[in-house]
């Protein structure tokens, strides 16, 4: 065993699209395979003895499949393939083991994954409690006065509600207490919320008299005091705090950070079979930098990014800044990302109607839709997709109705592609909509099983049953959904993501309105060709079709096949990017 390795339209009757040549050269390759390799000479790689699903209606099952370079040459089966293996040919043996597409995780965050490996991991703690003591046992071994950073603490899924509390969230005293001397600034795991403690708030500036900024809120007490959280834009008092003291930091300290935490990242990829990755908002600095990677062949997950700035910003940048398979497709950027509201895991989601338990609240628009509107026009005028955080219910009729508004002044642009980010909390009427527009629902398996403990707690059980991750019903409607982890929210595992896709079973084993599961077919297509479809990308992507890259991820397991609970047992065994074993188990 090696050890672990990291180197350097046609319309479809549902109205997707997909490439005729793909199927054409199927038959070319697996009906004449002897005469295609004489011509063309042998395979750099071949995989057999296994089974291949393809995602490819033309050959939807195999055996083996031949690389050459970084494209697909043939897929057949054992004896058709074993024609392109010359003296140099390398050959592995499958033993039966499951090769798939390469996961297209549709919607995360590359460097904040690289980067929530260099702090401190709250996402397993339990109670609040426990947040404290590892907070002042990190606190401990660090000189006074530097930052503690955390995240993953969710108030949802501990085991008891912290006391004291306010709206459910914790009050800073037991933390300010263990902690006094050092700024303590813990991301909850949405990304959407903020804890500080005193020090922390004393650095920011915050107090009594201090107000929550437009998009944002922090929370106070009875008496109008700061508790310690900042729910939204508010948060970003306490992040220019922390950035302020890193003011001393040289230009090649933050480009070495950066490289650190896309070194990490792209090691979880390459572990979790994840082989292009849509990285769901970076700045224009950080894909600049993307950019010198990927020229230097230092990229090895493919990266698909949206663009987040401003739309002044915009304005001036986007004109030159569409970039389409850089680096033999390891870096394209073709979209921009905006936020319409928050989560619903810390009452940030836009509802149509308030918290069922926070009847104040109907959650927060935390982008002006105008400015949103803004952001369409420059994304229409010059060919990038739009995609926008939608999480509640108010939030994705907001969106689809802008949608539409600036689809029907421009009905000379077709096939946009525009997407919705999560769009966890539908109204029923709305989602056939996605399927009218052609908008495509980018969802994330997991969200439903790890939000499902306090959904109806939010929700209610009547609108949870009919609009909460309602993949079934989108999917009925003809719409289509592209899957994802929002890694860090969640862990980065494509298997995780497709169980809970398929069973929506949370942890204790109980159904999650499992009425809206999809089936396994579907589920990884989702985590495939759809993924592709959504960035535009099927004609490269999401199906073991000849002429297509090489990406590919073997299973130790079935998971089309297996029972259920044994899903979870499957593992990746290797990853391959462009034809090159980058990760081996």
């Amino acid at each position: 065993m090696r050890e672990t390795i990291f180197r350097p339209t046609n319309d479809r009757p549902d109205g997707r699209r997909r490439s005729r040549s793909g199927a054409a050269l199927v038959l070319a390759v697996v009906l004449f395979p002897s005469v295609a390799a004489v011509a063309e000479g042998p395979a750099d790689l071949v995989l057999t003895g296994g089974t291949v699903v393809t995602m490819d209606d033309s050959r939807p099952q195999a055996q083996a499949l031949a690389i050459r370079g970084d494209r697909i040459v043939a897929v057949g089966d054992d004896a058709a393939v074993k024609s392109w293996i010359g003296d140099r040919t390398e050959v592995i043996d499958l033993a039966g083991k499951l090769a798939v597409p390469g996961f297209i995780d549709s919607h995360a965050h590359f460097v904040s994954l690289g980067r929530s490996k260099m702090i401190l991991d709250l996402s397993q703690a339990r109670t609040w409690e426990e947040i404290v003591e590892r907070v002042a046992a990190a606190a401990h071994s660090a000189p006074p006065g530097r930052w503690i950073v955390g995240r993953g603490w969710h108030q949802g899924k501990w085991q008891a509600p912290p006391r004291p509390s306010v709206q459910g969230y914790p009050t800073h005293e037991k933390l300010s207490r263990a902690v006094p001397d050092h700024p303590v600034m813990l991301t909850h795991g949405t990304g959407h919320m903020c804890l500080a403690n005193a020090k922390a708030m004393e650095l920011a500036g915050v107090d009594q008299d201090t107000e929550s900024p437009r998009g944002g809120e922090i929370l106070r007490d009875a008496a109008g005091n700061p508790t310690g959280v900042f729910r939204e834009a508010s948060a970003g008092l306490i992040h220019r705090a922390h950035d302020a003291s890193e003011a001393g930091r040289t230009a090649q300290d933050e480009a070495d950070e950066l490289d650190e935490a896309i070194r990490l990242a792209t090691e979880e990829c390459l572990a979790q079979g994840v082989t292009t990755f849509c990285d769901a908002s970076s700045s224009l600095a950080t894909i600049d930098h993307f950019r010198r990677l990927a020229r230097e062949g230092r990229l090895q997950v493919r990266l698909w990014v949206m663009i987040h700035e401003p739309n002044h910003v915009l304005a001036e940048r986007l004109p030159e800044g569409r970039l389409l398979g850089l680096a033999d497709h390891h870096l394209t950027v073709r979209a921009v990302k905006r936020f319409a509201d928050g989560a619903l895991g810390t009452h940030g989601a836009w509802l149509l109607a308030p918290y069922d338990d926070l009847p104040e609240s109907t959650g927060l628009n935390t982008t002006p839709v105008d400015a949103i509107r803004r952001t369409a026009e420059l994304a229409v005028q010059h060919g990038f997709q739009l995609c926008v955080h939608a999480i509640g219910d108010r939030a994705n009729r907001e969106m689809l109705d802008l949608f539409e508004q600036v689809f029907r002044a421009h009905p000379e642009k077709r096939d946009l592609r525009w997407r919705i980010e999560h769009a966890q909390h539908l109204h029923p009427d709305d989602i056939p909509r996605f399927t009218a527009l052609g908008v495509i629902a980018s969802m994330q398996g997991c969200h439903a099983t790890s939000d499902g403990p306090f959904v109806v707690e939010r929700l209610g059980v009547e609108r949870a049953r009919r609009g909460a991750y309602a993949w079934r019903s989108l999917l009925d409607s003809r719409a289509v959904v592209a899957n994802g982890t929002d890694a860090p929210v969640e862990r980065l595992s494509p298997i995780e993501c497709f169980y809970s896709s398929v069973t929506r079973k949370l942890s204790d084993g109980a159904p999650f309105f499992p009425e809206q599961r999809m089936t396994r077919h579907e589920a990884l297509r989702s985590y495939t060709l759809d993924a592709a479809y959504a960035a535009f990308e099927e004609d490269l992507k999401g199906s073991l079709t000849p002429g297509k890259l090489a990406d590919v991820v073997v299973l130790s397991k079935d998971v089309l096949a297996v029972p259920a609970d044994q899903i979870l047992d499957a593992q990746v065994v290797y990853t391959i990017v462009g034809g090159q074993v980058l990760y081996e188990k």
